[in-house]
């Protein structure tokens, strides 16, 4: 197990792991021992930030299984994977509603000014003259660019503000569209969004897709919100566009970017860094750790559930 402490599961799943296996190890993600177990390895669990690539599965000639501690699984050389006949799994939607419902949470705590209004009133000033430059939701254009399962929850609960919801996803879906939700071509989505949300997972094709071209297309005064992981976007770009002012950028994959990342980020007030909290409800921590764990016992099984290659 690489990454993972002792706080990551319940007892009951820790548990149920240890009555299927043999020997378990646990490695921090950069621990120089890494390599040394792996030839021993059947099964590789992970967690985000974690990279396995074709080094690492060179080094496990007996690896089987990789079960992945989250829903991207852009560090892992799938295709390779494949290749050798490891089979590499995620735990896809168990946190579909905490993210969707975090994403409005943020948009609301921005554009309200609740943090300023919160300090204000602990100061003692209950004045609400300082407050008229907030604004609603409601007939603003959201655009989702994804329309996966937490994208097309998102656009679902943008319908409910009476939002003007527009998307772009690589396939059209006519069932979303039927409530409402159009769809546009990337270049339009990004020109004409009042709120972006960013909800692609991270591979190979996706890496970057906010690249320079598309970051200077964004709606000057767009608030974009990105709780999928970083790598989505192209970072140095991304400063370029920061250092004008005219966007505002919210994120909460705070944990996997790097300190030079973060401290080129962090110094713009019109970038908003959370710690990764999106998925943290008390319903999908649950989730998450019982997928997690069935995923490794029906694959023991023979019966494999959420595999990504």
């Amino acid at each position: 197990m690489i990454g993972f402490n002792k706080d990551d599961l319940a007892q009951e799943y820790w548990g149920r792991i240890k009555n299927i296996t043999g020997e378990l190890v646990m490695l921090p993600k950069d621990s120089s021992d890494i390599l040394t177990h792996l030839s021993a390895t059947d099964c590789l669990l992970v967690k985000l930030g974690a990279t396995i690539d074709k080094e690492t599965m060179d080094n496990a000639p007996n690896l089987k299984y990789i079960g992945m501690f989250g829903t991207g699984y852009g560090r892992i050389d799938t295709e390779y994977a494949a290749s050798k006949g490891i089979i590499a799994c995620n735990i896809a939607g168990y946190s579909n509603e905490a993210v969707a419902e975090f994403a409005f949470a943020i948009i609301l705590e921005h554009i309200r000014a609740l943090e300023r209004g919160k300090k204000q009133a602990r100061e003692g000033n209950y004045s609400e003259s300082s407050f008229f430059n907030v604004y609603e939701i409601k007939s603003k254009k959201f655009g989702v660019i994804g329309l996966g399962k937490i994208g097309s929850r998102i656009a679902e609960i943008a319908l409910g503000f009476g939002a003007d919801v527009r998307y772009w996803s690589r396939a059209r879906k006519e069932e979303y569209e039927a409530k409402g939700i159009k769809h546009q071509d990337i270049d339009s989505v990004l020109k004409e969004s009042d709120f972006l949300s960013l909800n692609l997972t991270q591979n190979k094709e996706t890496e970057n897709f906010l690249n320079e071209e598309r970051i200077q297309k964004i709606k000057l005064g767009a608030v974009v919100i990105n709780l999928a992981p970083m790598e989505l976007v192209d970072i140095d770009s991304l400063a370029n566009r920061l250092e004008k002012n005219d966007i505002i950028f919210i994120l909460d994959h705070s944990d996997e970017m790097t300190p030079e990342q973060l401290n080129r980020l962090k110094k713009y007030k019109n970038c908003i860094i959370y710690p990764p909290i999106a998925y943290t409800t008390k319903e999908a921590t649950f989730e998450k750790q019982k997928m997690f764990v069935a995923n490794l016992e029906n694959f023991l099984k023979g019966s494999t559930t959420n595999k990504v290659n």
